[in-house]
């Protein structure tokens, strides 16, 4: 039976107290939706419908290119009014057809694991006893605001009861309903059409049709959730910082199962994919962002900020760095408090210390930039060392210009290279220079104004107050 995937993502979150539709709330750095449908899209359906309303194109702009992103066929469904769960899913069944199997997903329950969700399709698809749903839900020490799973004698599910329509007894149980089910469209589009709205809240309730499904003989086969967290819903910023900390323990997790050394778990924050060595080691307070790739023995030091980063084995990054969109070669040092920009490629053993910033430039094996140096635009040569304060002037107020600097060129502190220029093989640019013009192969290049020393010069005086 082909899968068909709805998320519901049509949900104001008046909550949040905020311009951004809920299902745009970051979590670790991209909108919870997006998380959902990367999970949708790893289970590998025929299509993903997405059931949106509040906030409307600009969910749909925020979401467009992660759909287009899949191979699986997609849809965007309007919700105008929202009406209940139920009334969600009804219109997204013109899409849907009646010999695929319809999975119902939330567009704020990001932590969904695509494990979960693979096992509760398995039991909805099991045709040894007949046809059947599945449902997940979820044991709770506290379930007020959860419709309560309602089982016989003989522990079947008979019915979901929401929480303000639900009797003392009731509201006593403690399994919850998670909303999230798959079931055979053929029996979905019949049990929808057969939904009403008589209960306290006025809606549609999704949760009616188990209801249905046991009147037909359909059985409803429930998982319970392996864990709390994977189900949890978002409704408010509170919420959101709790599912926050929660991904934020469960990427650490997986980073230290993966062999990597975490001098505090909780302060490691991963926004992204990361593949890693072995021996890794990462001190506090560092992000991870995008696509990151960390080889062998590689040692990050804290308050770093890497995305989309490749870094080869045997790195050293120091304490307070950011690099973005770069790479870093075998053995390299960077840092304390360094930048590497987008487009910076550093070689094999090349150091770059405190405050340098290096953008768009490569630098070959062994070259040095260690003190408060600018390169941008700018190809350098093995072992060439950039003295302290030397900068690249690559700009001209309209254009970028490159600069080309040979293997074991020496510049002195305080030197201006103004690009477009090349400083040759082993040449040497002395301190306090600007250099507008090409240095050749193994020359000196002095281009700064000449001493004098004024004899008996006295420095003004200040002026007496009255």
């Amino acid at each position: 039976m082909k899968l068909s995937i709805v998320i519901l993502a049509a949900g104001q979150g008046k909550r949040m107290k905020s311009d951004l539709p809920k299902v745009l709330q970051p979590l670790a750095g991209k909108p919870l939706l997006a998380h959902v449908i990367d999970t949708a899209r790893s289970l590998s359906p025929a299509a993903i419908h997405v059931v949106y309303g509040h906030g409307g194109e600009r969910v749909r702009s925020a979401l467009d290119a992660t759909l287009a992103a899949s191979a699986n066929r997609h849809s965007w469904v309007l919700q105008a009014e929202q009406l209940g769960t139920g009334h969600a899913v009804q219109q997204a069944l013109p899409a849907l057809a009646d010999d695929e199997l319809a999975l119902i997903l939330y567009g704020d329950v990001p932590l969904i694991r695509a494990e979960t969700l693979r096992t509760l399709i398995a039991a909805a698809t099991d045709s040894t006893s007949g046809a059947a749903m599945g449902l997940l839900t979820v044991m709770l020490d506290d379930p007020t605001g959860y419709g309560r799973i309602v089982r016989d004698a003989q522990g079947r599910v008979r019915a979901i009861v929401e929480q303000k329509d639900a009797t003392e007894t009731e509201r006593g149980i403690r399994e919850g309903n998670t909303g999230v089910m798959a079931a055979p469209v053929e029996y979905l589009r019949r049990w929808l059409g057969n939904l009403r709205n008589a209960n306290a809240q006025r809606e549609y309730y999704l949760t009616d049709i188990i209801a249905m499904a046991v009147a037909d003989g359909v059985r409803v086969a429930p998982l319970v959730a392996p864990t709390v967290a994977e189900v949890l819903g978002i409704n408010d910023k509170i919420q959101l910082a709790e599912v926050e900390a929660e991904n934020r323990r469960l990427r650490a997790r997986e980073l230290m199962t993966n062999g990597v050394t975490l001098v505090d778990p909780a302060r490691v924050d991963v926004r992204g994919s990361i593949e890693v060595g072995r021996d890794v080691e990462v001190d506090v307070n560092v992000v991870f962002e995008g696509q990151i790739s960390l080889g062998d023995r590689v040692r990050i030091g804290p308050n770093c900020v890497l995305r989309n980063c490749r870094i080869a084995d045997d790195v050293t990054i120091n304490a307070n760095c950011v690099l973005e969109d770069a790479e870093v070669g075998k053995g390299a040092i960077v840092g304390p408090f360094a930048r590497l920009r987008p487009g910076a490629k550093l070689g094999a053993e090349v150091h770059i210390g405190n405050f340098v910033e290096v953008k768009n430039s490569s630098l070959g094996e062994g070259a040095k930039a260690n003190h408060l140096a600018y390169v941008g635009d700018a190809t350098v040569g093995a072992r060439a060392n950039i003295g302290a304060g030397t900068i690249i002037a690559n700009y001209d107020g309209a254009n970028k210009h490159h600069t080309t600097i040979g293997a074991d060129a020496h510049t002195g502190s305080n030197s201006v290279l103004v690009a477009p220029v090349t400083i040759g093989v082993g040449a040497t640019v002395g301190a306090g220079s600007t250099i507008t013009k090409d240095v050749a192969d193994g020359a000196l290049a002095v281009a700064r104004g000449r001493q004098v020393a004024i004899e008996g010069w006295k420095r003004p005086a200040k002026t007496p107050k009255k």
